[in-house]
């Protein structure tokens, strides 16, 4: 079948699923396959349970003469090609965001600060890879305006494959940092493939009339560009030929934001300033509900894009202020016996460095950290656990938890306790229940400390 004719049923049946659990009335399955598991024998169940149509590609599932089933060479490739076709008939204006950390959270401030303006479609949770993002565009609508896709990655290539599809007219790399070595090999090869986003913007949208601030003025609609942090040096050293919006903490007149950090005790607290190539803006001062001064960035990305799609600097400062994390990322929650930290959906040697450094600053008493493993790291694993270990004896701590087998082969102090996993750490708590701590949760996913909060 014709990716037109399809686009013709999809535009009738415009929900998809690739769940065979979750099979809305008038729905259309998408048969995709894993390492465990092959979608193609679930089409006739998604049918029964509600789905109009099922897209297979293996025809012993699409019995002859039933019209239900739509044969194709590869339901993934499929749905990809679906997603662009939907994605350039609407040609919805799209900001395309990925980075090594704090691409999920600037995800979420972004789109909370653009919803004060605009009807916004962003990428709902992590659904960052190549099954999420096709489905995250296939959920676009006529009455949305812009759109905010996150785009993650964990092997070479990941992120070119992604926009291909997503074909962004605006582009953010949060930063680099070294995570997933494993798949990508080196920290360089982590730049290289961030930095095909700006490869895309490169070739597709590159240098033009830089004068954003006032194409803005004229009330034209802002030309492409690219938002970066001016102070990375990595993202620095890949962005040329590219419009760039920047933005800091440091003095800059090229800024077109910056701000700097008035508390983070342990919420973060700052006040930024704009301008807009001819005056310096007065200054907002924001309070959020994120913890760790490394958030600042994240919030300065918000406030860029916010200020460059002209929404008003006092929508900005509601929108960053009313902002509550509840994925894990940089929560607060103070229980009936401790105050916690939780930052527990995922880890890697830049952002562990970064939390621990956040919470020596915080003036407490009674700290403890809990620490699991940081995934997919490779041959490097062991020296990275080890600077983490390095880290954690230069802090004031009562007491430190390091959970999972990583820290196994590390030189640790007497005083540090050692869990296989969770479940131990779980059966730790039971037996002595920490009381009266501020206590620092962070790991990767796969260490699942997430279970802990509940618990202290």
């Amino acid at each position: 079948m014709e990716i037109t004719e399809l686009y013709k049923i999809f535009s009738e049946h415009p929900v998809v699923t690739t769940d065979s659990r979750d099979c809305p009335e008038g729905s259309l399955f998408f048969a995709l396959k894993g390492a465990s598991f092959d979608g193609n024998k679930f089409a006739a169940m998604a049918l029964d349970k509600g789905c109009a149509y099922a897209v297979v590609d293996e025809a012993e599932y699409a019995p002859e003469g039933d019209a239900r089933y739509i044969l194709c060479d590869d339901c993934l490739a499929t749905l990809k090609q679906l997603a662009l076709y939907h994605r350039r008939t609407l040609a919805t204006p799209i900001i395309g965001i990925t980075g090594t950390n704090g691409k999920t959270t600037t995800k979420e401030l972004t789109a909370a600060v653009l919803q004060q303006k605009y009807n916004v479609l962003y990428t709902q949770g992590n659904f960052n890879n190549d099954i999420g993002v096709p489905k995250t565009l296939l959920r676009l609508r006529p009455e949305h305006e812009i759109a905010v896709v996150e785009m993650g990655a964990s092997h070479p290539g990941d992120i070119k494959a992604l926009v291909d599809v997503v074909e962004p007219d605006y582009a953010i790399i949060t930063n680099v940092g070294r995570a997933h070595l494993q798949g990508f090999g080196s920290f360089e090869g982590v730049i290289h493939t961030k930095g095909e986003l700006y490869d895309f913007m490169r070739a597709n949208h590159g240098l033009g009339n830089t004068d954003n601030g006032k194409t803005l003025r004229e009330g034209k609609a802002p030309q492409s560009c690219v938002f970066i942090d001016s102070e990375n040096p990595y993202l620095n050293g890949i962005a040329q030929g590219l419009n760039l919006v920047r933005y800091g903490c440091k003095a800059d007149d090229q800024l077109w934001v910056s701000g700097h950090v008035d508390s983070c005790s342990p919420m973060l607290n700052f006040t930024w300033r704009h301008n807009d190539g001819a005056t310096l803006g007065a200054p907002h001062a924001t309070q959020t509900h994120l913890i760790g001064e490394y958030n600042i960035t994240n919030m300065l990305a918000a406030v860029s894009i916010g200020l460059y799609f002209g929404v008003p600097a006092d929508s900005i400062v509601k929108a960053l202020s009313a902002y509550v994390p509840s994925n894990n990322r940089s929560q607060f929650e103070q229980t009936a016996d401790n105050r916690l930290i939780v930052d527990a959906y995922n880890a890697n040697p830049t952002s562990m460095a970064a939390a621990l450094r956040n919470f020596a600053d915080i003036d407490a008493k009674g700290k403890m950290v809990i620490i699991g493993d940081m995934k997919e790291l490779g041959e490097v694993s062991h020296d990275e656990h080890q600077r983490i270990v390095d880290q954690l004896r230069q802090m004031t701590l009562d007491q430190v938890w390091l959970v999972g087998s990583e820290f196994e082969g590390c030189d640790t102090p007497s005083g540090f306790r050692l869990f296989d996993n969770v479940e131990k750490v779980k059966e730790a708590i039971a037996a002595a229940k920490p009381h009266g701590k501020y206590i620092l949760i962070k790991g990767s996913n796969g260490t699942r400390l997430f279970q802990l909060p509940e618990l202290l």
